[in-house]
């Protein structure tokens, strides 16, 4: 069967990618190994306990309802309705008062000031100094082809906003807040929030990260009805626009023929062809060196391929409780507000203690246990029986654990056990209101989602260059394969993973873009905007 392009994976990069080239007139199929789509959208039931819904991989979406494909692709008509809960964090410590982020950014100010006056000064002061870099400059990148790298410089250095960024930029995560926060528990809630989950803290190139979050308008979400509704509406979407995604459909190559992408083999042994083009959202290894022959694609981008790096310190283990009763924190017998905190972070009380989970991720040891998660039905009630409820907790931990990943297995219930044991010290109740539960490793991860290498979430560190127009390396940065017709759409292009869909919104601009077609929706080029 002839298709005018194809879509490998059916995660929601590419289901984005698919509705705007299908409302664009062309007939586009996704290939899915899998028997659902959504990639890490993923809602499921547990099988013992009917009617508890769990999210074992994606759960919190930063300011989603803003992205523009949301509002481009109507996803709420389709059914995926967004909460942004008003106590957004709350990172409750063993001795003293929690630290708290709220959508509104007077009150958590407020919470800073409890700790440290001068910290919520310098708070305040950041936060405004970065509201026009995040408007006239970030949010403009995130949402276009990137920029090479010289070009940008050149471009940030001619106003006072680029230079500012551009000496902010300089910094590691970590020296940002040495240098401008004294308090420990704010540093450490800082590089928590607004580092540890993306990069390496003491990489430098990403200081501006810290103030650039502060910034943002939007604060973490979750979709009602579990991640797996966003996944449903993308795929209604993906209807609408007369795409066709084909599950249990694996690709085993893809054909090239006169140094084109001209279609699909499926291990199933069907062939699909592709007249425009073939996009791929897998990671680069499973693009350039399991899927296309060596002998179409040059010696030094199959090198390229192979020396894409993995985040060292992205993989998760996973604890979901079925519940009686919601977990009830003893930081809420005198502050009841708590008690609708969204996420809630728990273990973490001072920034030297990023230094010992790093170097335990090296050793490939447990560190001491920092976890972050959410009772999901204090705010959506439908993912659990009437009157019950789900939580989760993650920690991040090895994927090589002791040397091999295999050791995760063995593994498994006792550090799911002492998870638990941890948030029983912080919320009593649950010695008694735990029905059952269950944990998710980093082997999990990888078993489930192959283009999660190495357990890697955002698919692909942030470290060795692979930002920007470098990502996924030098060459490959503007969604374009080696091949005519090849493009890639994936969290291992820019600007990277978690649930943005800005790979996806990204390469649709490219796609219409090559074949000449128009893109009304589409912003102006970063170049413009930065050049204006």
């Amino acid at each position: 069967m002839t298709y005018d392009g194809i879509i490998l994976g059916a995660g929601h990069n590419s289901l984005v990618l698919q509705t705007y080239l299908g409302r664009a007139g062309l007939k586009v199929l996704c290939l899915e190994r899998r028997d659902v789509a959504g990639g890490g959208l993923a809602t499921v039931e547990d099988a013992r306990h009917p009617g508890f819904l769990h999210n074992p991989h994606s759960f919190y979406h930063r300011a989603l309802d803003r992205m523009p494909w949301y509002r481009d692709l109507d996803l709420e008509r389709h059914g995926a309705v967004y909460v942004e809960p008003e106590l957004n964090v709350a990172l409750l410590r063993r001795d003293g008062p929690p630290l708290e982020w709220w959508t509104s950014f007077d009150k958590t100010e407020a919470s800073f000031t409890e700790l440290s006056a001068r910290d919520a000064r310098r708070l305040r002061e950041w936060r405004d100094r970065f509201l026009p870099i995040v408007e006239r400059i970030l949010a403009p990148e995130a949402m276009s082809p990137p920029i090479p790298s010289e070009r940008r410089r050149a471009l940030l250095e001619r106003t006072a906003e680029g230079r500012l960024l551009l000496e902010v930029s300089a910094l590691s995560p970590l020296e940002f807040v040495e240098r401008e926060f004294e308090h420990p528990a704010i540093r450490a809630g800082l590089l928590f929030f607004n580092g540890l989950r993306e990069v390496d803290l003491r990489c430098r190139g990403f200081g501006h990260h810290i103030p650039a979050l502060l910034a943002a308008a939007g604060k973490a979400q979750m979709c009602r009805g579990g991640s797996a509704a966003l996944a449903r509406a993308l795929i209604s979407a993906v209807s609408d626009s007369g795409g066709t995604v084909q599950l249990r459909a694996e690709p085993r190559r893809i054909l090239v023929e006169d140094g084109r992408a001209a279609g699909v083999e499926t291990v199933q042994g069907d062939v699909f062809r592709a007249r425009l083009f073939v996009a791929s959202s897998l990671n680069p290894q499973q693009t350039f060196l399991e899927l296309i022959d060596p002998a179409d694609i040059p010696a030094e981008w199959r090198e390229r391929a192979r020396a894409f790096r993995y985040n060292l310190i992205a993989p998760l283990f996973a604890l979901h409780l079925n519940l009686a009763e919601p977990p009830l924190y003893r930081a809420a017998e005198s502050r009841p507000h708590l008690r609708q905190a969204f996420m809630v972070i728990l273990g973490l009380d001072h920034a030297d203690q990023f230094s010992s989970i790093v170097r335990h991720h090296e050793q490939g040891t447990i560190p001491p246990t920092v976890m972050w998660g959410t009772c999901p039905t204090i705010f959506d009630p439908s993912q659990a029986p009437p009157g019950r409820h789900t939580a989760f907790m993650w920690e991040k931990v090895p994927y090589r654990l002791r040397g091999a990943a295999a050791n995760w297995d063995a593994e498994r219930e006792r550090h799911g056990r002492a998870m638990l044991d941890l948030w029983t010290g912080f919320a009593p109740n649950l010695d008694g209101a735990v029905l059952s539960w269950f944990a998710r490793t980093p082997v999990d991860t990888e078993r489930t989602l192959p283009n999660m290498r190495e357990g890697d979430l955002l698919v692909g560190s942030f470290a060795n260059g692979q930002i920007g127009h470098d990502r996924p390396f030098p060459g490959a940065g503007h969604y374009r394969g080696h091949l005519r017709n090849l493009y890639l759409c994936g969290s291992s292009s820019h600007p990277g993973g978690n649930i943005t869909g800005l790979p996806g919104y990204n390469c649709a601009q490219v796609v219409l873009a090559d074949l000449g077609l128009p893109a009304p929706w589409a912003p102006p080029a970063a170049e413009q905007r930065l050049e204006a």
